[in-house]
């Protein structure tokens, strides 16, 4: 660890908590699983949000609320990310700390756990969408064609059209208020998340079957429109038709059934991250959890109940670190590659 003293302290901004580094070399934006992602985040990961900020990161935790729309609660969470960029760069001016990082949206990383998972997905495939309504329209349609009526379509083009414009009101607003504070101007290269790292650990691109008990239950909800939107096979479509999650990390683990198959899809199917950023570790799919009590982490929903902290780092945190430092050094590279291939997907020459 780079400085055990220093302290993790969360302090509310806009929906979301947000703990200040002094000297950031960038900020990792977390998204938590169901449940633990909206009871406290910062109490059930804090063993590994504490690494993380020891690293050198900012932390930002973006709630979420228990919702089949899952294409409004990504718009929420893109929507929060520039309610606190400016507030970034006040605190840390009126507390004296450095803000540098935080004027060049390249440094700013997305890790997520299970269902968390789901939402940063969808942010980077919104990367994809083209600048133009009519070009977006047709790229929305040929999306869900094969899974959503016609009434269902049109209404995910009129959200998905709303959302693009607010955001980019936000990223003129947030550039003048930064300049306000500071007399500096921000680079941000997309109104989404292009060009950013992500750790996706244990993800889960769930159904309505997933959050719904029994079964026959969810089969009448999704028979009545109600279902989780997008549906599991939408999701990985737009994860493959954006040909992007060229700077992505995924960690899985041997004894997880929950996030089991999306792992699976994501190495066998997608053929996404490459050897290097893909990690296969012992536990369940709890295993990010922990707090850690003196020389040990504790972590009450996965195997072992009590580890050591070497053994801790040795058997994850070690490897979400490491996944972030070699993404970062990607980053330019893929960026690059990735801009070439939305001009492609934009000018129908993408396959």
């Amino acid at each position: 660890m780079v400085n055990a003293n220093l302290k993790l302290r969360f302090k509310p901004v806009s929906h979301s908590w947000v703990a200040l580094h002094p000297q950031p070399k960038g900020v990792i934006q977390f998204i938590a699983g169901a449940f633990f992602g909206t009871f406290g985040p910062m109490l059930f990961y804090r063993y590994l949000l504490q690494s993380l900020f020891e690293q050198g990161y900012t932390i930002i935790l973006l709630p979420f609320n228990f919702s089949f729309n899952h294409y409004v609660e990504a718009g929420f969470l893109m929507r929060e990310q520039y309610e606190i960029l400016p507030e970034l760069v006040r605190m840390a001016n009126v507390a004296g700390y450095d803000y540098e990082a935080y004027l060049d949206d390249k440094n700013f990383s997305w890790i997520g756990h299970s269902l968390g998972c789901k939402y940063i997905s969808l942010l980077e495939g919104f990367t994809a969408l083209p600048s133009k309504p009519q070009d977006r329209k047709q790229f929305i349609r040929s999306l869900l064609s094969n899974t959503s009526d016609e009434s269902q379509i049109e209404s995910v083009i009129a959200d998905v059209n709303i959302l693009f414009d607010d955001l980019t009101r936000k990223t003129a607003e947030v550039k003048k208020l930064i300049y306000t504070y500071v007399h500096r101007n921000i680079k941000i290269k997309s109104v989404f998340i292009k060009g950013q790292v992500s750790i996706l650990l244990a993800p889960d691109i769930s159904d309505t079957a997933s959050a719904i008990r029994p079964q026959f239950l969810a089969d009448i909800i999704d028979n009545l429109g109600w279902g989780v939107k997008p549906t599991p096979e939408e999701t990985k479509n737009l994860i493959k038709d954006s040909g992007l999650f060229n700077i992505m990390g995924l960690v899985c683990f041997k004894s997880d059934n929950i996030a089991k198959l999306t792992c699976k899809w994501f190495s066998k199917i997608l053929k996404k991250p490459p050897q290097e950023f893909l990690k296969s570790l012992e536990g369940g799919h709890l295993k990010p959890l922990g707090i850690q009590l003196g020389k040990y982490v504790i972590n009450l929903f996965d195997k072992p109940l009590i580890e050591s902290v070497q053994e801790r780092n040795r058997g994850f945190d070690h490897y979400v670190i490491q996944l972030l430092e070699e993404l970062k050094k990607e980053s330019p590279k893929k960026s690059t590659e990735s801009s070439k291939i939305i001009k492609s997907i934009i000018s129908g020459s993408h396959k």
